[in-house]
């Protein structure tokens, strides 16, 4: 049986993949720092090594007790984490690195894997803890993939867009799910067509194990829903997902800035079309579940989230009722 290190594991898309690999047989060990409980800790067929993954004796003893066939590299933000993971996993199957889609640099539609410009990273980037930098830094730990192949390492990425799905911490599908399950109008900026790739969180694990088991060393593969939703259209399938009959109603910036607010203050809002070809995971075999389907597992799902993003109700409130006069 193969055995599967998860850097990470506890959150968000770690904890999902834990399911995706223990259902495809694998043997899975957690290695973290133990600051969030372990949803898995009940369960015999997962393993839990304690330790800082900056440390790179913790990583070398991990993997000298775990022998990993793989590795999925959850939580490596700076690009100095990612160069230590691929040297001291250097002769794994496969270590996988989990990157971004903010890892891009230009605003081309759609960005392509090894045609679209990759961010670029100074040293002061590298090691800088801002939101500023995060894209950065996630395309420097690219680029150290590539190079860590280049010296022989089964080192690949994936590069999802925004994910959602149960257990988000984030809030930012959440906050359209509470307005659609407490109000019957729905305020949407702009036109509704605003177009940000998302991503089911079921469809990143289905292509980390796709890409430890069927990738290219050296390879980036981008991830997001084979089928691109438009903000609006979000919003109706959470809507169906929840059995709820809504109207939503767009504003543009003008009616915005009536009520204080602007397009930018709503989730999953962005100005330019964001959008990622998965044609390259999509011919390794990857399967993906349709967001209609992830939607509505996901709004009928009970879990907590850490942030509360998005406008305060009576400010979105002010600008239905602007609109009406």
């Amino acid at each position: 049986m193969s055995r599967a290190l998860i850097i990470g594991g506890t959150r968000f898309i770690g904890r999902h993949l834990v399911t995706e690999l223990l259902d495809a047989g694998y043997e899975v060990t957690l290695f973290n720092r133990g600051n969030h409980d372990n949803p898995f800790a009940e369960n015999d067929d997962v393993a839990q090594f304690t330790g800082d993954r900056t440390s790179d004796a913790a990583l070398e003893q991990a993997r000298d007790e775990v022998d990993p066939s793989i590795v999925v590299d959850c939580v490596a933000y700076y690009p100095g984490e990612v160069r230590m993971a691929t040297e001291i996993f250097a002769d794994v199957d496969a270590y996988v690195f989990v990157s971004s889609g903010s890892a891009y640099g230009t605003n081309e539609i759609p960005k392509r894997e090894g045609q679209t410009a990759l961010e670029p990273c100074s040293d002061e980037q590298a090691v800088d803890d801002s939101h500023e930098s995060y894209g950065a830094r996630k395309a420097e730990g690219d680029r150290a993939v590539f190079e860590a192949a280049e010296d022989g390492v089964r080192a690949m990425s994936v590069r999802p867009t925004i994910v959602y799905g149960p257990h988000d911490y984030t809030g930012r599908l959440n906050y359209w799910t509470e307005r659609v399950r407490s109000q019957d109008r729905v305020l949407v900026p702009g036109d509704g067509t605003n177009i940000h790739h998302l991503v089911a969180v079921e469809n990143v694990v289905r292509a980390i194990r796709t890409v430890a088991e069927e990738g290219t060393p050296g390879e980036a593969y981008n991830v997001g829903d084979h089928r691109v939703l438009t903000l609006g259209e979000v919003v109706e399938q959470i809507a169906t997902g929840l059995d709820a009959d809504v109207e939503i109603v767009t504003a543009v910036e003008r009616d915005l800035a009536d009520g204080g607010l602007e397009a930018g203050d709503f989730p999953l809002y962005n100005p330019n079309p964001h959008l990622l070809s998965t044609a390259k995971l999509y011919d390794l075999g990857w399967a993906p579940v349709d967001p209609t389907d992830a939607i509505a597992d996901t709004v009928t799902t009970a879990y907590d989230t850490e942030r509360d993003p998005g406008p305060d109700p009576a400010d979105t409130e002010g600008v239905l009722r602007s609109l009406d006069s």
